[in-house]
């Protein structure tokens, strides 16, 4: 359990806003009731995009670059100062366990107080942000920037959003990090990590298919070799996105500092094999659609192909056969007639054309005062 709720909070960071945002700036702290080995009772991380620059546990007490470019383009007071800040988050964090587990009448057991918070800059420079809290994996209570004013997830914490509300200075605190200097940081830590951020690699889509059950076929759509992560699959059957029936397979890392995608669907390939596979990603101008073409046309264009090329080198040979017959019986006529002896002919002036093979795989190229951190909202029962 333990070790799932950590797997959650980092898989939640892997992929902030859900790629809303051209850049962005999130920040991700969990607090736990019952702290064992590996499981720090506070753990914190930032990331820009989808890059780890900063990682703090209550075990290790110190903050520590996620990146190498923050690393070599911040000096140590910025890590004394966050861990510092940090720090203060633990007995907060804490307090805020015990007030909702008496809240919710719980006697005991493990518990997780969660927060996540940031900001994003859109490519026309439109600017969004967020602010959420949850307890136990579930939402409670989030600040909603438009109406300035806390929105409760549940009977529990109606409490706290009267609290909230009542005193004005907490959204203001809020909404003044979250516009100016989340902003601001997040400039600062594009231009320190340029090279990686701010890098811009197109999609290359392989459509390929593989027997399925009950004599169906499932079709796979592999998405590669793109930056940044932010990425759209599925499958359509004549021109329709078919999103229920489009298997994702998540986002990963590629090795190389790309990332990489899969999306399936099973089709019946006997009554319908008009499916394209369609790609939409932050460097593309236009949605990418690469077709799926059943084996059985490739076979039958590498038939058709095969036996034209066949016959045409059956021509060519005839031609070849009769200009030699034809010069042979020159030459007979010249020995014949005016005495002429042809010298020996010398073997090895042949030429040969050459048939590149068609592939069977159809691979497309397609063209914070002192600290950037906010809020240290603390729940008081």
């Amino acid at each position: 359990m333990a070790l799932l709720l950590l797997l959650l909070l980092l898989g939640a960071a892997a992929s902030p806003g859900g790629g809303s945002g051209l850049h962005s700036l999130h920040y991700f702290s969990m607090g736990v009731s019952e702290p064992g080995p590996g499981l720090p009772q506070f753990k914190e991380a930032g990331y820009v995009d989808d890059q780890l620059i900063y990682r703090y546990d209550s075990e290790r007490q110190r903050a520590e670059p996620g990146a190498e470019w923050m690393a070599r383009n911040v000096g140590p007071e910025y890590w004394e100062e966050e861990a510092h800040r940090s720090q203060g988050w633990l007995p907060q964090f804490r307090a805020n366990l015990n007030t909702l587990r008496e809240r919710y009448n719980q006697s005991g057991g493990f518990h997780t107080f969660q927060l996540k918070y940031g900001c994003e800059l859109q490519d026309d420079s439109a600017k969004g942000v967020f602010f959420e809290y949850a307890y136990d994996g579930r939402d409670f209570i989030s600040f909603d920037m438009g109406q300035g004013a806390w929105v409760a997830a549940d009977d529990g914490a109606q409490i706290t959003k009267q609290k909230w509300d009542a005193d004005r200075s907490i959204a203001q605190r809020e909404r003044t990090y979250m516009e100016q200097e989340c902003i601001e940081w997040l400039g600062k830590y594009l231009e320190y990590g340029k090279e990686t951020l701010q890098r811009r690699e197109p999609p290359r889509v392989q459509v390929g298919d593989r027997p399925s059950r009950d004599g169906l076929t499932t079709l796979s759509c592999r998405v590669h070799g793109f930056y940044p992560r932010s990425v759209a699959v599925v499958w359509l059957k004549k021109g329709v996105a078919m999103p229920q029936e489009t298997i994702q397979w998540g986002v990963l890392p590629s090795g190389d500092g790309t990332y990489q995608t899969r999306a399936t669907i099973e089709i019946d390939p006997s009554s319908e094999t008009d499916y394209t596979c369609c790609v939409e990603h932050p460097t593309l101008v236009q949605d990418l659609r690469v077709p799926w073409v059943p084996k059985s046309n490739v076979k039958l264009i590498v038939g058709v192909v095969t036996g034209v090329l066949v016959l045409v080198a059956a021509v060519a040979g005839a031609v070849i056969f009769l200009s030699k017959c034809r010069v042979g019986h020159r030459r007979a006529i010249w020995k014949k007639e005016d005495g002429y002896k042809a010298a020996p002919a010398h073997e090895g002036s042949s030429s040969s054309g050459e048939v590149q093979p068609l592939g069977q795989d159809s691979v497309t190229p397609i063209l914070q005062q002192g600290s950037d951190q906010g809020s240290n909202t603390c729940i008081k029962a």
